[in-house]
């Protein structure tokens, strides 16, 4: 049972932003203070990813833990309301996801996903800076799925 009300929930999903949300800001002004330059939500590319650095052929992807099923997260959780929508809506999300990365990869581009939950505060340096690393074309001590090829 949806503890707010219908109106309250919309008011609640209406809220909800795709583009310029905290996290994807947090790696974006790190990108900008360490000078890459970037193209945000690029339309020519699969999935629209979130940030694209043409120099470098890669692109970063910003998953909120919820919306793109994080397994074993404490940000996901399904909801307890109607419950076969949000199995396929999410179902949808992650199978969009691997399709569109796996397109961008065939293109010859790096695709790196950073998740919500590795952008808190004691984890955040850590994984700011195996991303730029990645960006720079070393994958020593990264985990397989960021690296290309």
């Amino acid at each position: 049972m949806d503890r707010f009300s219908p109106d309250k929930r919309h008011e609640v999903m209406s809220r909800i932003r795709g583009k310029d949300t905290k996290p994807e800001m947090i790696v974006r002004r790190f990108l900008f203070s360490q000078g890459f330059r970037f193209r945000l939500h690029y339309r020519k590319l699969p999935g629209h990813p979130d940030i694209v650095l043409p120099k470098y052929r890669a692109v970063v992807f910003v998953h909120g833990c919820f919306w793109h099923r994080h397994e074993n997260c404490r940000h996901f959780r399904l909801p307890q309301s109607n419950v076969e929508y949000w199995e396929n809506k999410i179902a949808g999300n992650v199978e969009r996801d691997l399709r569109d990365a796996n397109r961008i990869a065939d293109m010859g581009w790096k695709v790196i996903v950073i998740w919500e939950c590795e952008l808190e505060r004691k984890t955040r340096d850590e994984v700011l800076n195996r991303v730029a690393t990645l960006i720079k074309g070393s994958c020593e001590g990264i985990g397989a799925e960021s690296c290309p090829g």
